[in-house]
């Protein structure tokens, strides 16, 4: 859906931004301001790190626009017919969004006049997809309010683990302590290009993981929240429950509750529950209070 979306402002400090020769003090200032809206975003034409120079980003990822949080779980899993949380008047949650540039230019007025107050945007895929919206959408969650974050679609069969971690820290999934900053998030779903393990064994899916977690942690400081399911996180690694002590937990579940967890975590921390929510489609529920949302942001 194509909506109105606004431009806000915010500092991201990243050790990945390169520095711009400006010339006169009005441009100078210009691009000083520009370098707070987002983390920084890489060259249009930088490469894949696995592959031959020259390359455009998105040329070994055949549709990286049809890859989304959760695009992949209707031809694997089954939804209940418009999935929506049972009513839970004694817990403690806060409504969120996830987007792509699937919805391109996004209504957050009217998400947050439904309550939405966070949100999630993808930002990168592989070593090679950069979400052309990134910028104007997370952005626009954060001027309307929302305490926003970033999350990498991964493709563990193109690259490793630490280097799509650093791509996706260079190119919007840094993390700033500004409390309005959401930790990074691994997207870890069904294969869209084919077997849905992509072609690991669960060994080595766990360690792919590994790779990536502890690459993003030493790049930002935070142990970034991995999104999934539990049917494919018991196919693909085997249940394991290495990472439930540091990672917090997204699942998805398009039902009335997030349903039995993947091995080792005791709780979830973020819930996706329907994909065919208001005004964007995927909604979530944060497992707490907003001043816990807040408390997740500032690490």
């Amino acid at each position: 859906m194509s909506l109105k979306a606004g431009k806000g402002r915010h500092r991201a400090p990243s050790r990945w931004r390169s520095p711009y020769a400006i010339g006169g003090l009005g441009a100078a200032v210009g691009a000083a301001a520009l370098a707070t809206l987002v983390p920084a975003m890489a060259s249009t034409t930088e490469p894949d790190t696995d592959s031959a120079p020259n390359r455009t980003l998105s040329a070994s990822v055949p549709h990286p626009e049809r890859d989304w949080m959760g695009s992949t779980l209707s031809a694997h899993e089954k939804a209940a017919p418009k999935a929506a949380p049972a009513a839970t008047p004694d817990a403690a949650t806060v409504e969120g969004v996830d987007v792509s540039n699937h919805q391109g230019s996004v209504n957050w007025t009217s998400l947050w006049n439904k309550n939405v107050r966070f949100a999630y945007v993808k930002a990168t895929e592989s070593t090679t997809y950069k979400n052309p919206a990134f910028s104007s959408q997370y952005n626009g969650a954060f001027k309307k309010g929302m305490i926003r974050g970033a999350y990498h679609f991964a493709l563990p069969n193109k690259s490793s683990g630490s280097k799509q971690a650093d791509f996706f820290v260079r190119n919007g999934g840094d993390w700033s302590n500004d409390g309005k900053t959401l930790p990074p998030v691994l997207d870890m779903e069904y294969n869209p290009y084919g077997g849905i393990c992509y072609g690991k064994t669960k060994a080595q899916m766990v360690n792919w993981i590994k790779d990536f977690s502890s690459r993003v942690k030493s790049l930002t400081g935070r142990d970034p929240v991995i999104y999934t399911t539990t049917s494919w996180w018991k196919s693909c690694t085997g249940n394991s429950g290495a990472f439930a002590s540091k990672n917090p937990l997204w699942v998805a579940r398009y039902a009335a509750s997030p349903g039995a967890l993947p091995a080792g975590w005791k709780t979830h921390t973020i819930w996706q529950y329907t994909s065919t929510g208001p005004v964007v489609g995927d909604h979530n529920r944060f497992n707490g209070s907003l001043t816990a949302l807040k408390a997740l942001a500032k690490g």
